[in-house]
């Protein structure tokens, strides 16, 4: 049997990069699932398109996790079409790196909106769909949380924060049989990653040397994490930070 057979996951910001591995390795492993984008339409439909290809069950849902209205459509859009929740997976996210004084009101807020309060309003939505049966939480965090760069204070405060809601949390539902771990990644090839320049760089370069097991990370090395965390296998763990980064021991 599947290790998340007839279980119902949302996975926020799915189109691509992590979001979209982690959507497929769990369709893979029986899941149906609802890849939520924000803009890329385009790309979640694609995601959407390999997960049936596959013969896996999944819908593409746009909406903006830091927008109430848009979190209550994406939910009942998962309601009408699998009947109820299991999984949630906090992956949607963004990154403005900017010297401090630089950093503005607006990329401050930003940041914290989706990265923070928008994964707060989908576990808070969450919550209405898992019931009496329990659920099942997982935050993508960032190793940047613990170990932030040089000219990335607001984006790793965000990450710090959800790592303290996770352990809050952890210990608020835990009587609701509901689980709640974050994943933090260290260096991962994307295609935000790429089109940032990040990739080929020197400054990659330099983080994989500080990485034990001496590479980039892959989308898939957190995937395969996030469907332990996501079945039976890890029933025992919950408010926990668990490292899928490498080893890596400094930025």
């Amino acid at each position: 049997m599947k290790r998340l057979e007839n279980k119902v996951a949302v996975v926020t910001g799915a189109s691509k990069g992590i979001g979209a591995s982690i959507a497929k390795y769990f369709a893979a492993e029986g899941a149906k699932v609802v890849v939520n984008y924000a803009s890329s339409r385009e790309d979640a439909e694609k995601v959407v398109k390999a997960i049936s290809d596959a013969g896996g069950k999944a819908i593409a849902v746009q909406g903006d996790v830091s927008d109430a209205a848009d979190i209550s459509r994406l939910f009942e859009a998962t309601k009408d079409a699998f009947g109820s929740l299991d999984i949630l997976v906090n992956n949607a996210g963004i990154y403005q790196y900017a010297p401090v004084e630089e950093v503005s009101a607006d990329s401050f807020h930003r940041q914290f909106n989706i990265n923070v309060w928008g994964s707060l309003l989908a576990i808070q939505a969450s919550l209405k769909l898992f019931g009496n049966k329990g659920g099942n939480i997982i935050n993508i965090s960032s190793e940047a949380g613990k170990m932030p760069l040089p000219t990335g204070s607001i984006y790793s405060a965000t990450k710090a924060a959800l790592d303290a809601i996770t352990i809050s949390l952890s210990k608020e539902l835990g009587a609701k049989k509901i689980r709640i771990n974050s994943i933090l990644p260290g260096v991962v090839e994307t295609e935000g990653s790429h089109s940032a320049g990040f990739i080929g760089s020197d400054a990659e370069a330099k983080l994989v040397a500080n990485t034990p097991l001496g590479r980039t990370g892959q989308p898939e090395d957190i995937a395969k994490v996030a469907v332990f965390l996501a079945s039976d296998e890890s029933g025992w763990i919950t408010g926990e930070k668990i490292s899928v980064s490498g080893g890596i021991y400094g930025f």
